[in-house]
């Protein structure tokens, strides 16, 4: 792999020197990177990305987590990074189930959710003092009527998370506690699939959040990238500089989006779901929305940086 390989200007393309190099990596203090697909594919961590990521730190700059996946509580993302070998703490880490809690919060909210999703945003809901229902299977009873289902009437919002016991049953709740106006509806994200190993695909969090849309006639309030609550909480609780920052992602409709929205510097990553060819389409779209899903630059792995950051430690030693 040469140079001109590692990283390339997604604006104005032209190959980098190894000077260029180090003046990129001077270039910030604060990185953000997404998970799924840039540091790890489930339990497997992609080659030297803890490395980099730990690095990144050693060399004095700050390191967010900062992921639309909504499974796991921010306890349970800083065992995942230890367990994989990446440094962590629960401040370094902003995962949409804990996003979702503390939205409620902000709004002084006090009544019941009804969630589509995890225990972990169960957990974070309990953490924040508000009560739920709705979690765990909900299987289609064909001896009941749905047209007698009698709503809650403490459930004054409803999260749509990612859910594997997804199921019709929740979509008639859902769409009747949001027949209120006056119900929040919070998506966590809106990825529409997930990075996997094989070709499966994995329906992801977006789809459903679009079919409960689609049935209740609202929109939701989304808390994971591109949107800007995760900026909004960037902003307030860890004063980040934007021209000062790193988004690393590998979804560009997410991650890249939400950079370039923020005002970041961003960095694709080529090991999850957003390809070179899709680059070169948006790169010649006359379409501005398809243009600003171009990152500043891209690399074929995180891990990729190592060397390079290696050698940034070495002349600053």
């Amino acid at each position: 792999m040469t140079i001109t390989r590692v990283i390339m200007s997604a604006i104005n393309v032209k190959a980098l020197t190894r000077q260029n190099i180090q003046k990129f990596l001077n270039s910030f203090d604060t990185v953000l990177t997404d998970c799924d697909g840039v540091l790890w594919i489930h339990m497997t961590p992609l080659p030297n990305s803890a490395d980099v990521i730990n690095l990144f730190r050693k060399l004095g700059k700050r390191v967010f987590y900062v992921t639309n996946n909504s499974m796991k509580t921010r306890d349970g993302l800083v065992e995942k990074c230890k367990a994989l070998k990446f440094q962590a703490n629960q401040e370094d880490i902003l995962c949409t189930s804990y996003l979702s809690a503390c939205y409620l919060q902000s709004l002084g909210f006090h009544k019941k959710v009804y969630v589509i999703g995890s225990e972990a945003i169960a957990k974070e809901l309990e953490l924040a003092g508000i009560s739920y229902c709705g979690i765990g299977p909900d299987i289609l009873n064909q001896n009941i009527s749905y047209s007698v289902f009698k709503k809650d009437p403490e459930v004054a919002a409803v999260i749509v998370g990612y859910d594997e016991h997804f199921s019709y049953p929740k979509m008639v709740k859902a769409a009747t506690y949001l027949s209120d106006a006056n119900v929040h509806f919070i998506g966590t994200n809106t990825d529409e699939r997930y990075p996997v190993s094989n070709d499966v695909v994995i329906p992801g969090t977006g789809s459903l959040v679009r079919c409960i849309e689609s049935c209740s006639e609202r929109k939701a309030v989304i808390m994971g990238k591109p949107d800007e609550y995760m900026a909004k909480m960037l902003m307030e609780r860890s004063n980040i500089d934007p021209q000062r920052t790193l988004m690393i992602g590998d979804r560009c409709n997410t991650d890249i989006l939400f950079g370039i929205r923020c005002g970041f510097m961003t960095l694709l990553v080529l090991t999850g779901v957003t390809t070179l060819s899709d680059i070169e389409k948006w790169k010649k779209s006359e379409r501005q929305e398809e243009r600003d899903l171009v990152p500043h630059y891209y690399i074929d792995e995180l891990g990729d940086l190592l060397p390079y950051l290696k050698e940034l430690e070495t002349e600053m030693s």
